[in-house]
């Protein structure tokens, strides 16, 4: 008999992601039959262009199959130094360019090239539900910083400086916000740097994934960009998956100082090390190509988030107030809290709401607490005009039935 193997303890720190958890439970039921709407994933319902794709198709064609350096080949490096320029006001070089198969890890190689055990990570809460976990596997502390609906789901200079401490290693800024949709404008990212100035020991990261996806003519600004003096403590991270819809081609990206990045390159050459050479290619066209699409896209995501806010202020128990971008709202469901289900269930707390929901009405979505700042839920409006609207239906009646 062969000895049970002993797990990390790390891994004891950390849950399972709870969007992939609801999205997987959604595409269960569906494959047994059941009439399911899920608003659970953060992807968008779009193609990936054409343009993008024969890019891909050509690279391959032409042999463009072998390993690339670690941390991304020089042809996407470029291209990214030409899109940080162009759209963002900051200037690097290939050498302060790390690339990775995905966000997430891009994140997750500068933590573990950072995080010493105790050292601080300031999170604003609600969070995408992966920053917490993936600070506690580096061997560091989230330090979550509740930012409600009372200050519109965003950090307040005078929250930041209460948060700091010395064992502060790392401020996470996320804007457009997973899972709110809240962006910080250019006077707001100025009295947040104005609170860094005053604490050189503290470095930023700022995730700008949904930087393209912003409404009612929201004008984008990265931290960096507002205040130059703290670029040469910033990462800004950023990828190809939510703006060109290449959620399933894994490339992200950040620009940073080069010792920072020298450390992350060490971290990913002995972990994943490069990502793949055709997802690159691709994304040097998605970079460098037409970017028309992305205005005609935007605006169908802006009337899906206006028909989804509309809908669920609609709704008896919730309020859903209007994010600035990306394609979530946070709806709270404080008003339903404490009420009863047509099956006896009582709704105790958002994740038994979210529960109810999927079980009593087919519809997913993402409990609060996940995100954690309850009671509410997400809801992705990233899918067809016609779901969304039979979603809204689905859950208006839920709530209209709860006693």
């Amino acid at each position: 008999m062969s000895a049970e193997i002993r797990l990390s303890d790390a891994l004891d720190r950390v849950k399972p992601s709870a969007t992939i958890a609801v999205t997987t439970k959604a595409n269960e039921l569906k494959r047994e039959g059941h009439d399911v709407i899920g608003l659970g994933a953060g992807e968008p319902d779009f193609d990936t262009p054409d343009n993008i794709k024969e890019a891909a198709i050509k690279a391959i064609r032409d042999g463009k199959t072998k390993y690339t350096p670690a941390d991304g080949m020089p042809e996407l490096k470029e291209a990214i130094c030409a899109k940080f320029s162009r759209e963002n006001g900051l200037t690097y070089k290939p050498g302060q360019i790390h690339i990775a198969p995905g966000g997430k890890p891009v994140i997750y190689n500068a933590f573990l090239a950072t995080l010493n055990p105790g050292d601080e990570v300031i999170i604003p809460a609600p969070y995408w539900v992966s920053y917490p976990d993936m600070v506690l596997l580096a061997s560091g502390e989230p330090v979550a910083v509740q930012c409600g609906p009372d200050v519109n789901y965003k950090l307040t200079p005078e929250a930041l400086e209460a948060a700091i401490t010395p064992k502060t290693k790392w401020l996470l800024l996320n804007s457009p916000s997973n899972p709110t949709g809240a962006a910080y404008t250019k006077a707001e990212l100025r009295a947040l740097a104005d609170v860094l100035l005053r604490h050189p020991h503290v470095w930023i990261l700022t995730d700008d994934m949904y930087e393209h996806l912003v409404y009612d003519g929201f004008e984008y600004w990265t931290i960096a960009q507002v205040e130059p003096g703290l670029y040469d403590r910033t990462l800004t991270v950023n990828g190809v998956s939510k703006a060109y819809a290449m959620t399933g081609w894994r490339i992200g990206y950040a620009g940073g100082p080069e010792k920072l990045i020298g450390a992350m390159r060490k971290v990913i050459s002995q972990t994943t090390s490069n990502p793949c050479s055709i997802s690159q290619w691709a994304s040097v066209e998605a970079l460098n190509g037409p970017q028309d699409f992305l205005p005609e896209r935007r605006a169908v995501y802006q009337q899906r988030r206006d028909m989804v806010v509309e809908g669920l202020n609609d709704t008896p128990g919730l309020t859903c107030p209007t994010p600035e971008g990306a394609f979530y709202v946070y709806p709270s469901c404080a008003g339903v809290i404490g009420k009863t289900s047509p099956s006896g269930k009582v709704i105790e707390n958002d994740e038994v709401f979210a529960a109810e929901l999927l079980e009593q009405e087919k519809v997913a979505v993402v409990f609060g607490a996940a995100f954690g700042l309850a009671p509410a839920f997400r809801v992705s409006y990233a899918t067809s005009t016609e779901a969304l609207q039979e979603a809204l239906k689905r859950i208006h009646r839920f709530c209209s039935n709860l006693s």
